[in-house]
């Protein structure tokens, strides 16, 4: 059994009881889903977006979200009907030139997201206290490391939750210092409006919401809170929990990602300020909203940086063991080599970057290109009897999940017929 590997880093196997308390103690798996789509490259894309076009883009935001919560749930099922996450499942149920294709190239989503994450974070540390970027993305680098090497994943959790926390009221406290115009806003979030220039943001905005990394992330964190295999009801419970995690999470993040737009449409595109970077941004709400919120965006920022890049590596080591047909251990070499790689070449890369800010839109496109493999791999995974037994897929929930793949694919299209026509 897997969860014998897994003994050291996730918790025990335990009856769940049925309370109120029990559904809260479940919460967790998702809110570490839910950092990866509030991490820097979704500012870089959010603030382009309402620095640019208003509040005209927020029914992005709420169509990946949607898409989002759809994937997140099918292919948490997966982990908890199979005990596999995404990564072991392709291992053993596809051919191995498919897996490896696939698996390659989620580990370069993998290095493209820490990237990101690691980006964003030194950016922040700069505007803090003026360390070089260079500098800060290698603090951030260590300080990442320290965590998924010293810690177990309970407490990793409970970190994650923290950072979330104080994402969350940052935000909360920086709308409260603006005006916003919410009938705009409101006819943003359910109207989809395409101006011109824009396809290039909208496919930023998607790639950072729906993530590949966090597909088979939540697959394989799901299982810290397996309880017992054997028991049908069991599942079923566990299956109830995770929908009430995943969409407490997702919407959570719709917030927060919602309100890094509406902040710069208030704020920027009123007074025509276009954003190309993030150190900008924060220097323009000094003299907009004062220090105290050109302060909180910055530490909001490191936080999301942080919390993120951590997830990105425990990502990447979840895909890189899984081409060894095992689970996500830190106290595996794999899982470790796969960390070491998601981290380290993000790092690397991270020393040619010129400009910041247009890396972390170009690290989000990236992803949104790799996408649609991801999406086929898990349809066809979990819509397989082999794979999931009595809990594979109902037709209609097939149907959805390759109408999602088929929206994804589609904006590809758009977005390379732009680039190179």
């Amino acid at each position: 059994m897997k969860f014998k590997n897994l003994k050291n880093f996730f918790r025990d196997k335990h009856e769940p009881g049925y309370g109120a308390l029990d559904i809260l103690k479940y919460i967790g798996p998702g809110l570490l889903v839910t950092v990866g789509f509030i991490d820097p490259g979704n500012w870089a894309s959010n603030l382009a977006a309402g620095s640019d076009f208003g509040y005209t883009l927020l029914w992005m935001v709420t169509l990946s979200t949607l898409m989002l919560i759809i994937l997140q749930h099918n292919v948490a099922h997966l982990g908890i009907a199979t005990g596999l996450c995404l990564a072991e499942a392709a291992t053993k149920y596809t051919p191995r030139w498919a897996s490896r294709m696939l698996l390659s190239s989620a580990m370069a989503a993998s290095v493209s997201t820490s990237l990101a994450e690691i980006l964003g974070a030194s950016v922040a540390l700069n505007m803090l206290f003026n360390i070089p970027i260079p500098a800060g993305a290698i603090l951030t680098f260590l300080f990442v490391m320290v965590m998924l090497f010293t810690n177990t994943y309970t407490r990793v959790e409970k970190f994650i939750i923290a950072f979330v926390s104080i994402i969350g009221l940052s935000f909360l406290y920086e709308l409260t210092l603006v005006d916003i115009d919410w009938v705009s806003a409101g006819i943003g979030w359910v109207k989809p409006t395409v101006p011109e220039g824009s396809i290039i943001i909208i496919m930023s905005v998607l790639g950072a919401v729906v993530m590949p990394h966090n597909l088979f992330l939540h697959s394989e964190i799901i299982q810290s809170r397996q309880w017992n295999l054997e028991d049908e009801k069991v599942i079923k419970r566990q299956l109830d929990f995770e929908l009430f995690d995943t969409l407490f999470s997702m919407i959570l993040g719709w917030a927060i990602n919602s309100a890094i737009i509406i902040l710069a449409a208030a704020t920027f595109f009123q007074h025509g300020n276009h954003i190309t970077e993030l150190q900008q941004a924060s220097a323009i709400l000094h003299p907009l909203l004062g220090t105290h919120a050109s302060v909180i965006f910055a530490v909001a920022l490191l936080f999301a940086g942080l919390a993120s890049a951590i997830t990105s590596g425990m990502a990447g080591g979840s895909i890189f063991a899984g081409f060894f047909g095992e689970p996500f251990d830190m106290h595996d070499n794999h899982s470790r080599v796969g960390v070491i790689i998601s981290l380290l070449l993000a790092l690397i890369i991270i020393f040619f970057i010129r400009n910041p800010f247009y890396g972390l839109i170009l690290s989000q496109m990236i992803l949104s290109i790799q996408l649609p493999f991801t999406i086929l791999l898990q349809v066809y995974l979990t819509s397989s009897k082999k794979v999931m037994g009595k809990y594979v897929n109902k037709k209609r929930t097939t149907f959805i999940l390759l109408l999602v793949g088929g929206i994804v694919i589609y904006l590809n299209i758009r977005l390379l017929l732009l680039l190179f026509l």
